[in-house]
């Protein structure tokens, strides 16, 4: 019943919310500057804030059009070159551009598009040929499609990394470390050309019992039925996956949210006098990064509670535990590919630790082929996104991928 409590609160809103982007257009063309009375300004800016402030399911767009790759600027095209009932292969083509290292970044599956990489993508699009997974909504994904699990997520790595085909290099954003590793691994184990040339790491939570945080003791301190019964929901009849069961991602934004959720409300007390105020560089930063934020998508039920169990709870991979249909996953079989780990100082969400410890996992590696990064005064966000990302971290990837380069 959980998604169709929320469905119903969205349609029961939805008429205030039009209400009030219809008051806040009309009362714009009356703004005389400063002889607008102050309770017409507040008012303005209350209407603007309850009609920009609803969750939305759709996609938003990369709008990366152009790149300057050396001395010229070069057209990107957003190319799907693979695609799955659950995902697309997106390549960012870019038009008249030298030969470049192919990279596959892997965006992940917890509850906010690839689009949430923008940052990631732009940063790397004047060195590389990037590739990215770009994740469909599963309430759009019929029911008849079947399920998407680990293995799934897993068996989808390995696809792409194909049809990419030998010589590219995976980076993995947060939750899919796992399923990368494991990728690349049991490409090692077969022999595969498609294992990539290097492996960079950030923020994943290769092992959770090192430093854990409140992310960790929450998904440790109950059993899995409990978030079966609490978290899982069944899509409404209205959309295409009508009646696959899901982790809403509306459920996965009110828990990071409530994480830091004085940041959250100061941030709207900020963008009310912003808007009071006339401020429009500062209103349109605050819209942009909610709009983002706020594009929410819906995960797979199996997907979802597999990754609580293997991952958080019984830590299968740095246990030895993990399988793949049934065949041992084995990191110390990666022999050939270069690593690179990266944490943020002030990772509340993966912990100091909890990446680095692939580089022990990954023993068949040879010492001057592994590497990793801390970067200090960032949290979670700010190792794949943002100033720090772009001036400090970016660059030490971009070393890896040159170090190991065909």
């Amino acid at each position: 019943m959980i998604y169709q409590l929320y469905q119903a609160q969205a349609d029961l809103l939805a008429p205030l919310r039009s209400a009030a982007a219809l008051a806040s257009g009309l009362l714009r063309p009356v703004d005389l500057g400063t002889i607008t009375p102050p309770a017409l300004r507040q008012w303005r800016a209350a209407c603007d804030i309850l009609s920009g402030g609803a969750l939305t399911h759709r996609r938003p767009e990369f709008g990366l059009a152009e790149v300057r790759v050396g001395d010229r600027d070069c057209a990107v095209v957003e190319e799907p070159v693979d695609a799955t009932p659950f995902a697309t292969l997106l390549h960012f083509r870019k038009e008249n551009a030298p030969a470049q290292p192919p990279v596959l970044l892997v965006a992940p599956m917890s509850g906010h598009f690839s689009t949430l990489l923008r940052g990631t993508v732009k940063e790397l699009l004047p060195e590389n040929d990037v590739f990215i997974t770009d994740w469909r909504n599963a309430r759009d994904v019929p029911h008849a499609e079947g399920r998407f699990g680990m293995d799934e997520f897993i068996e989808h790595v390995m696809r792409f990394l194909r049809t990419i085909g030998p010589g590219a290099h995976i980076i993995a954003v947060c939750q899919p470390a796992v399923a990368v590793l494991a990728a690349v691994a049991l490409l090692a184990q077969d022999g595969d050309p498609a294992a990539p040339r290097s492996m960079t790491l950030m923020a994943g939570p290769i092992d959770t019992r090192v430093n854990p945080t409140k992310v960790n003791a929450l998904a440790a301190g109950r059993p899995i039925d409990w978030f079966e019964r609490n978290l899982i929901g069944v899509v409404p009849w209205r959309y295409r996956g009508a009646w696959r069961h899901v982790y809403p991602g509306f459920i996965q934004l009110a828990a990071f949210m409530s994480m830091n959720l004085n940041r959250h409300v100061g941030a709207h007390f900020d963008h009310f006098r912003a808007l009071v105020g006339d401020d429009i560089e500062a209103a349109a930063a605050h819209r942009g990064f909610y709009d983002e934020y706020n594009a929410v998508m819906d995960l797979p039920a199996e997907f979802f509670l597999e990754t609580v169990q293997h991952v958080f709870q019984e830590h299968d991979l740095p246990l030895g535990r993990l399988t793949f249909r049934g065949e041992p996953v084995r990191p110390e079989a990666i022999r050939h590919t270069a690593l690179l780990t990266v944490e943020g100082e002030r990772d509340d969400i993966c912990a100091i630790g909890q990446t680095a410890a692939a580089l022990d996992l990954c023993r068949g590696i040879p010492p001057a082929m592994k590497r990793h990064h801390l970067q200090l005064g960032v949290g979670h966000y700010g190792v794949f996104s943002g100033r720090r990302w772009a001036n400090e971290v970016c660059p030490r990837v971009q070393q890896m991928i040159e170090a190991t380069a065909l």
